[in-house]
Parts: structure tokens; sequence; C-alpha cells
């Protein structure tokens, strides 16, 4: 246990970064399934959106360094992958 009052204060400061980082590691996974799920469906308007939605929050963390700037860019690119590899899917099956 910390016994100076800076140590109790580094504690407190601590904890409230670590509830505003998972804060935004929880929205970016969140973002991400819902993406996901709309992919699932079939819905691509949605899912569009629902990428910008992902990028902007992936990109702020990165900002704020919840996550490396290179494993928010790969993050990114593999879901991007993933719309597109879908939208192709979609467009073949229909035609």
């Amino acid at each position: 246990m910390a016994h100076t009052l800076s140590a109790k204060k580094r504690i407190r400061q601590s904890a409230k970064r670590r509830a505003a980082n998972n804060d935004k590691k929880s929205r970016v996974r969140t973002i991400e399934k819902k993406l996901r799920k709309l992919v699932a469906e079939k819905k691509m308007e949605e899912a569009e959106k629902a990428y910008s939605d992902f990028s902007s929050a992936i990109d702020k963390a990165a900002k704020a360094k919840v996550f490396h700037k290179n494993k928010a860019a790969r993050k990114k690119s593999r879901i991007a992958l993933f719309l597109n590899k879908a939208k192709k899917e979609q467009a073949a099956s229909t035609s």
C-alpha cells in the first residue's frame, strides 16, 4: 500500500486513466462486433457507416495511445478487407 501522498495520488490517477482506456477499448470492440454482425446480415450500407464509426473510434484510441498506431492501422486494414470481400461476394451472388 502506498504511504506518501504523491504515491496515493498516482494510484488515483492510474485508476482513472485505466478506466478511461478500458472505455475506449470497449467502444472499439463493440463497434467492430456490430460491423461484423451487419456484414453477416448482408446490410452493406449500414456496415459502411459502421466502418466509418469504427475507423474514427480506433483512430481516436490510437491518438490517446490506447492502441499503438500500427495496431490501429492493421485493424482498420483487416476490417476494410473483410468488408470489401463481403461486398464482392454479395455482388457476385446477386448477379
